[in-house]
């Protein structure tokens, strides 16, 4: 059976990771992975989720099954964090997942139930595991304009010409806040222009939201999914805490539905469990579990909010710092975009050939779309990042 196979070819990011690693120059830079670094390199455990943990370890009791649904306080909780109330709660379900891309694949297999072979549009730029998740649920996927390299910012009213022409019951993927991979994200405003095209439309909105926290706040991060919930009969949600509560590897994510009704919302959610069951049976639960915790206690919970805080303003210094140092060696505002985007990712707009040559030249990790980790900068290196890339750019 296995002789007809052929090698898949390798995913871009894991490639740039082992590459990264296997590199023995001193002072080489990872602009790479998404995940958080603080000033020292490190992608630290939160305080607050330190101490959940410590409380965890004496309480629970025992390491039974949790259930295909997973954490029950834990969905509702995720729930209250992204939508606040801006639906009934009778309309309302979601269920644990293994990450964000879990809850992703979830939600994919749902729509693929509801519609087979439905259409899916996806902005362009997009995450890189977007397209294959879709794909493998048999979904046609479309692509809509979204991000202009020249200014860095939106080609909002292509994206609104484009899904203007979309066929009612055409799912249309959105990134929650925190666009991945450029960093251009809609404002209010926008949102709520989305939200009533999607309601003229037909159009059903299907959000990711992995950086909750990390853009503006946490309730400015979600104001735009909350737009939509309000306005619109249904939605899915694919929320992410690996970033916010920095649990990468516990793989903490929930699914969720809004519909029109109860009794629409139970019989969905009975289809988000089946596909649970199919796929993985029961979610991991540790990460949950101190993801849960840390929301239901005040005191955790306030702790990790000022530690977002930090982290987020951060990002905002080192987006300010790199754009200053590009201005300074370019003796442009090529770059100036890099300050007015938000969270942990944008895109140079450099050419695959000089992302190469931050490779070879200057042990600077990028993928080759051009897009870095602000989150990977080290603090007092950034005229240095700056010099290599416009030494790349102009020669």
């Amino acid at each position: 059976m296995f002789e007809v196979l052929q090698p898949s070819p390798p995913d871009k990011i894991l490639a740039l990771m082992a590459a990264f690693r296997e590199d023995e120059r001193a002072g080489k830079i990872d602009l790479g992975v998404g995940v958080y670094k603080d000033a020292q390199g490190v992608t630290p455990i939160m305080g607050a989720v330190k101490a959940a943990e410590a409380r965890l370890h004496q309480a629970q009791t025992t390491k039974t099954y949790v259930g295909p649904a997973g954490d029950k306080d834990f969905a509702a909780a995720m729930g209250d964090l992204v939508l606040a109330g801006a639906v009934p709660s009778e309309r309302l379900r979601g269920c644990q997942a293994p990450g964000g891309s879990g809850a992703l694949r979830v939600l994919a297999e749902l729509i693929a139930r509801a519609k087979p072979g439905a259409k899916v549009w996806v902005s362009d730029p997009t995450w890189p595991n977007h397209g294959p998740i879709l794909a493998a649920c048999r979904l046609e996927v479309e692509v809509y304009p979204y991000f202009d390299p020249a200014s860095g910012g939106l080609r909002f009213d292509e994206m609104m010409a484009a899904l203007g022409k979309a066929n009612a019951g055409d799912v249309v993927l959105l990134h929650g806040c925190c666009h991945n991979p450029t960093g251009a994200d809609l404002d209010i405003d926008q949102w709520g222009e989305v939200a009533k095209l999607f309601s003229q439309r037909g159009l059903v909105p299907f959000v990711d939201i992995a950086y909750q926290g990390f853009g503006g706040g946490l309730d400015e991060d979600a104001a735009g999914v909350r737009a939509l919930a309000g306005e619109l009969p249904e939605l899915l949600i694919a929320a992410s805490c690996s970033k916010n509560f920095a649990v990468y590897r516990e793989r903490v994510g929930a699914a969720m539905i809004v519909a029109c009704d109860a009794a629409q919302a139970d019989a969905t959610f009975s289809q988000m469990l089946s596909i649970a069951r199919a796929n993985y049976s029961m979610p991991p639960d540790h990460g949950a579990a101190l993801v849960r915790d840390v929301l239901a206690d005040a005191g955790l919970r306030t702790e990790w909010e000022a530690e977002l805080k930090a982290t987020r303003e951060r990002m905002i210094a080192l987006r300010g710092g790199l754009a200053e140092a590009l201005r300074r060696q370019s003796n442009s505002d090529r770059f100036d975009f890099l300050a007015r985007q938000r969270g942990m990712f944008s895109q140079l707009g450099l050419t695959r050939d000089e992302i190469i040559r931050l490779r070879e030249e200057f042990a600077i990790y990028a993928v080759e779309d051009s897009r870095i980790n602000i989150a990977g900068l080290p603090d007092d290196r950034l005229d240095e990042v700056a010099k290599a890339i416009c030494a790349v750019i102009g020669g």
